[in-house]
């Protein structure tokens, strides 16, 4: 048996994780880590945080196992707030979920729980891990949870081989509702604790309130697009597969002005809500952003082909295979399952791999495709890669 380190966080899939691997026999340590202290724009109460380490202790004391707690607010401004401010600011729509499991939670955390002499950091994710070789070696593979409502692969996207080594994932087999069922058996505090939602450690926020810590609102006007729009001819001179992945590019020309906004770097494209603009049929979406000029483009009605796209581009440098065997060449190309945010049903998809950029073709378009999201790649229900998409 192994001296496990479990990351509580006041929820009750990290308090069933923990009773389970004591169950098994491990030596089981509970850490709780603050990440954030600030309360600007949040939307639940005012220190959401400490509920969380009350529970999170409760727990311990009901395992009976020990309790520590570590204040890592400081990395993580800067390498996932820090982060999603400057990629708002582009007029990109970050993950900060999928940034906070590889910079923090598999990366500072693990280092602070291997000053505990952890041998595996363990979390409540559902999700798996399995191991195989490849040419001699030991590979990790990431797994969907077997809960399908609620595999969790998705936000674990940029692991390494290094942080999967030291991953274990107990409710990873598990379905939601058996998760309940044991910590109520157990009378764990957390049993009817309702799931987390919003940006990971700070919660839910009202976004542009959360941003103008940072980014100034700045007043701008909104554009809306007609159906009838279409690519210009420009494009003819690239290649199918380059066309098919560039963004829409739309100018104020395009469209007439409708209303005005407080700064297009608050709005990301497939978006409803906050626009503040009535009185129509349908409704109104956000089919484009320009920071450059703080313009916002909108278009009626969930079918406007402004939302939709048939391919997506991801920079060379920001491709990450989970494991380094299946990283395809320049001039290759596979098919793979394929989704662009949590929760999205897997769509059929061709990578294919040039000297600049990757390529994702799917076989449908697809709603709302949004530079700065992760786009994840699925071989059966092998993670086997993801990339921050570029346009």
């Amino acid at each position: 048996m192994a001296r496990v380190v479990i990351g509580l966080s006041g929820g009750v899939d990290s308090s069933v994780a923990a009773y389970l691997l004591k169950q098994q026999g491990h030596e089981v340590i509970g850490l709780f880590m603050r990440n954030w202290h600030d309360t600007t724009g949040t939307l639940e109460g005012d220190c959401p945080w400490h509920d969380d380490q009350v529970f999170a202790e409760l727990v311990a004391k009901r395992l009976d196992i020990p309790f520590h707690y570590v204040d890592l607010s400081a990395e993580y401004r800067k390498r996932v707030v820090d982060y999603m401010f400057a990629e708002y600011e582009r007029g990109r729509t970050p993950n900060p979920d999928v940034l906070c499991n590889r910079e923090i939670k598999f990366d500072v955390f693990l280092k602070e729980a291997l000053k505990l002499g952890a041998e595996f950091v363990a979390t409540g994710h559902y999700c798996r891990k399995a191991e195989r070789v490849v040419d001699g070696h030991v590979s990790y593979s990431l797994l969907a949870g077997s809960d399908p409502n609620k595999d969790q692969s998705y936000f674990l996207c940029q692991l390494s081989q290094e942080q999967l080594k030291y991953a274990l994932f107990p409710v990873g087999d598990m379905l939601k509702p058996e998760v309940r069922r044991i910590a109520e058996e157990q009378r764990l505090a957390t049993a009817k604790r309702k799931d987390s939602q919003g940006i990971c450690f700070v919660g839910k926020v009202d976004l542009p309130v959360f941003l103008q810590q940072k980014l100034a609102a700045k007043k701008g006007n909104i554009h809306e697009i007609l159906p009838s729009w279409r690519k210009y001819a420009e494009y003819d001179a690239q290649t199918e597969l380059e066309r098919l992945a560039e963004p829409y590019r739309y100018t104020v020309r395009d469209g007439k002005k409708i209303g005005e906004h407080n700064g297009a770097h608050f709005y990301t494209i497939g978006q409803r809500k906050g626009l503040g603009i009535g009185g129509r049929k349908e409704s109104l979406f956000i089919i484009g952003t320009d920071v450059a000029t703080n313009t916002i483009y909108v278009g009626e009605g969930d079918s406007h082909h402004g939302l939709y796209r048939r391919a997506l581009r991801i920079e060379s440098d920001e491709m990450h295979w989970i494991e380094p065997s299946d990283a395809l060449r320049s001039g290759e190309s596979r098919r793979f399952d394929v989704r662009i945010r949590y929760r999205q049903p897997l769509q059929g998809a061709v990578l294919t791999v040039r000297d600049d950029a990757a390529y994702i073709l799917f076989d449908e378009p697809q709603r709302g495709i949004a530079a700065g999201q992760f786009a994840a790649w699925y071989e059966g229900d092998r993670l086997v890669g993801s990339g921050v998409i570029t346009a």
